[in-house]
């Protein structure tokens, strides 16, 4: 599977930041110290549906780790995967009478499109769970070896009691796991599990559903958790840098994959980071495919929105932050970008040194990106109100704009 085409991101005079980061797993601030390549896993959709905001604030996040790193003189290694087999899209593809692998293909095509347009950086691995399927396999088989899954119906579980370390990631009690499992596609209630909070590694083919040799494991297709696990591993290794998604990952999805991978190599952690992204709301709820309430990036570019305002409307919200999708937050964004557009076509303003560093702070304390949106704002106010002399100041905020917070002016 292929990415999408990378945008030039200018390079800067001075020296970036070190970033300090939320880790979920610790609940503090941690600084992030990657050497000189940074490594980087982000969950990435199933294609049944089309980009909508929620998504695109996610990913929006994690671009700016990377334009950080980068502006710290760091080379990136960013991985993201495809869930191209999984229920819902296979629900979906039933729903609508089409072919499960042509809907897989044109939502991710979309995708595609949609990240271009908001100028995200592209992977360098982009894998999807099908082809990824090879190397599942050996992994699943390895953890029934070892004693950390079994077989029930022809299913295999993993025993989340084989990792002790099981819950590190969440830090969330039994309950509140059991009753997250069943609402985000776990199965706590199924009779014959060793632990309700079991996972599934490999599904034994179902009839009238897509299936692969599974060796020894029989006919059949992989759990969500061990997807991740087996592209994290193969192209990242244990304890990168950063494991990112939005919040509803936390668990079950990176809390069962940590304990996957650590099992696996017996080592601990399986990233050094796991950063969360809030959620976006509409009317009141949170954006889901499963209640239909999404605005769609796709939608907002046919109307006509400039994918650059898009982004401010992203920006102007913290990442961690729960937020909900309006009118007016759009109108915001869009007032924004013109005022900006505006401010950096003059021949000269006032001198944008400093807000090369305002910015720069801003995204290193935790992605603070409205108070880097602020620092901007205050350089055009500057600009309207007084202008000034610097013949190299527009140019200079027109590329911090673009390298930094991924808004081309």
């Amino acid at each position: 599977m292929y990415a999408w085409p990378a945008s030039e991101v200018p390079a800067l005079p001075g020296q970036g930041r070190d970033l300090r980061i939320h880790d979920t797993a610790t609940g503090a601030l941690v600084t992030l110290d990657p050497g000189p390549v940074a490594r980087i896993y982000v969950c990435g959709i199933t294609p049944y549906d089309a980009t909508h905001i929620g998504h695109a604030a996610t990913y929006n996040a994690f671009d700016l780790v990377q334009r950080v790193w980068l502006d710290n003189k760091r080379q990136v290694h960013y991985v993201q995967n495809v869930t191209d087999v999984d229920d819902p899209l296979l629900q979906r593809a039933e729903r609508d009478n089409v072919d499960w692998v042509a809907l897989a293909e044109q939502e991710t095509a979309l995708f595609r499109e949609d990240m271009t347009a908001l100028r995200m950086i592209p992977p360098r691995h982009y894998i999807g769970a099908v082809e990824a399927i090879p190397g599942i396999v050996p992994l699943v088989e390895r953890l029934r070896d070892m004693g950390a899954a079994y077989e029930l119906d022809g299913d295999i579980y993993f025993s989340v009691e084989s990792d002790a370390d099981f819950g590190k990631v969440s830090g969330l009690d039994a309950a509140t796991m059991r009753h997250l499992s069943a609402e985000r596609g776990g199965d706590p209630d199924r009779p014959g599990k060793k632990n309700p909070l079991d996972p599934m590694l490999w599904m034994a083919a179902r009839e009238g559903e897509p299936s692969w040799d599974g060796g020894s494991l029989g006919p059949g297709r992989p759990g969500w958790h061990i997807e991740c696990v087996a592209i994290a591993l193969d192209h990242l290794g244990m304890g990168f840098d950063v494991q990112g998604g939005g919040s509803d990952l936390a668990f079950p999805h990176h809390e069962m994959g940590a304990s996957h991978a650590q099992v696996l190599t017996g080592e601990f952690p399986m990233a050094k980071a796991y950063v969360h992204a809030g959620m976006v709301a509409l009317h009141g709820e949170k954006m889901s495919k499963s209640k239909g309430n999404l605005v769609f990036v796709s939608q907002l570019r046919r109307d006509g929105v400039d994918p650059a305002a898009i982004r401010l409307a992203l920006l102007a919200h913290h990442y961690r932050a729960d937020w909900e999708w309006t009118d007016d937050v759009l109108r915001d964004a869009e007032a924004r970008l013109a005022r900006w557009r505006a401010a950096v076509s003059r021949p000269d303003g006032p001198p944008a040194e400093t807000l090369v560093e305002e910015v720069r702070d801003a995204l290193a304390a935790d992605l603070d990106a409205p108070a880097a949106l602020a620092a901007v704002d205050r350089w055009v106010a500057r600009q309207e109100q007084h202008g000034g002399t610097d013949t190299g100041a527009p140019g200079v905020v027109s590329r911090a704009a673009d390298a930094l917070l991924g808004v081309a002016l």
